[in-house]
C-alpha cells in the first residue's frame, strides 16, 4: 500500500509540475494572459509581440490585512537593494494622497539609465512605479525604475489613469495598489513591471498585468540598459529619413531673453515643434525653459548661459 500510494503521489507530483510548465512554454505568441504562480515565474517570460498580459487570470494577489481602509491611506516603498534597484512599491491609495501641484523635474538616475535618442524620441523615461499623480511621490530612487517610453506612456499610463479617474470620483473610494519591476539575476534594467489593484468594496478597478519593457524597432541589453536600433527596421528607417528632410533648411535667428542676461542673437538650428520645451546641445543632455521652440546648442555652457536647465526626464 505504501509503494502504491507514493507512486501515486509522484504521478500527481508530475502532473502538476506539467501544468506549471505547460502555463509558460505552451502560450500562443498571440495569447494575451498567463497564468503565473508568482514573481520568480514572470522573470523567465518572453516578449512575443504582446507588450501587456494578464497574470493569475486579472486577479490581484493581495493579502486580507491589507484590505482595510480603517488607519486610512499609505504607501509604502521597498529599500534600493545592492545594485541600487527599486524593488515592489505598495499603497492603499486615497484622492487625500494625490498631489495638488505640478510635478518638478527628476534628479535620480535609476539602474541601467542610458538614454538616448532614437527615431520617436527619447527611448528612455525615468518611470515611477506608483505614478506621481496618484501619492505625490516624485524623486523617490525606491519609485523609479528605467523604463522605455513604450512602457511608462501608454502602457503604464493607461492603468495609471484608471485608477485615478475612480479616485477623483469620490473621496471614499479606495484602491489597493502594487506594482513590482521583474528583474532577472543581476540584471540593471527591468524586464517589465507587474501592476496590480482592487478597489475596496467594489469591483470598479480589478487587474493584474506584466508590462514588457521593450521598445519597438529597439534592442535592449537588459544586463546595463545599453541599446541599437535593430537593423532594417523600416518605420525607424522612414522617421529618420523624413525628420532629416523636414529639418535640413531649418536654420534660423532667434534672441533668448534671461531673467538676468540677454543672449546676443545668433543662429540656432531648430529641431523641435512650436510646442517642444526640449531644448538638446551637443553632448546628448537636455535643458527645459518655458519658451516656444527647440533649439540646438553647441555646448551645455551656452544652454546653461540662455537660462536653461538640465531636463532628468
Amino acid at each position: 500500500m505504501k509503494k502504491n500510494h507514493f507512486r501515486s503521489f509522484a504521478l500527481s507530483l508530475v502532473a502538476a509540475v506539467g501544468l506549471i510548465s505547460f502555463a509558460y512554454t505552451n502560450v500562443p505568441r498571440n495569447n494575451q494572459t498567463v497564468y503565473a504562480v508568482s514573481d520568480k515565474s514572470l522573470v523567465n517570460l518572453k516578449f512575443h509581440k504582446q507588450e501587456i498580459v494578464t497574470v493569475d487570470h486579472n486577479e490581484p494577489r493581495f493579502s486580507k490585512s491589507t484590505l482595510s481602509k480603517k488607519n486610512g491611506p499609505w504607501q509604502k516603498y521597498s529599500n534600493l537593494d545592492y545594485l541600487n534597484r527599486a524593488h515592489a512599491a505598495n499603497a492603499l491609495l486615497n484622492k487625500r494622497l494625490m498631489p495638488h501641484s505640478q510635478r518638478a523635474a527628476l534628479t535620480w538616475d535609476p539602474t541601467g539609465w542610458h538614454n538616448k535618442r532614437i527615431a520617436s524620441g527619447w527611448l528612455y523615461n525615468r518611470c515611477h512605479l506608483i505614478g506621481y499623480q496618484l501619492t505625490g511621490q516624485n524623486n523617490n530612487p525606491r519609485n523609479l525604475i528605467t523604463g522605455t517610453r513604450e512602457l511608462n506612456d501608454p502602457d503604464m499610463l493607461k492603468y495609471e489613469n484608471e485608477v485615478a479617474d475612480y479616485l477623483k470620483d469620490s473621496s471614499s473610494n479606495y484602491v489597493r495598489y502594487r506594482v513590482t519591476p521583474i528583474f532577472k539575476d543581476n540584471d540593471l534594467l527591468a524586464n517589465g513591471v507587474e501592476m496590480e489593484a482592487k478597489s475596496l468594496g467594489s469591483n470598479a478597478v480589478d487587474f493584474n498585468v506584466y508590462i514588457f519593457n521593450v521598445q519597438p524597432g529597439v534592442v535592449l541589453n537588459y544586463k546595463d540598459g545599453t541599446s541599437h536600433v535593430k537593423h532594417g527596421s523600416s518605420t525607424i528607417a522612414e522617421h529618420v529619413r523624413a525628420k532629416r528632410h523636414s529639418t535640413r533648411h531649418v536654420t534660423k535667428v532667434r534672441t533668448i531673453h534671461n531673467i538676468k542676461h540677454k543672449i546676443s542673437t545668433a543662429n540656432y538650428q531648430v529641431i523641435g515643434n512650436k510646442r517642444s520645451k526640449i531644448y538638446h546641445v551637443a553632448s546628448g543632455e537636455n535643458y527645459h525653459m518655458s519658451s516656444a521652440n527647440a533649439v540646438y546648442f553647441h555646448s551645455e555652457a551656452a544652454a546653461r548661459r540662455a537660462g536653461y536647465r538640465k531636463s532628468l526626464r
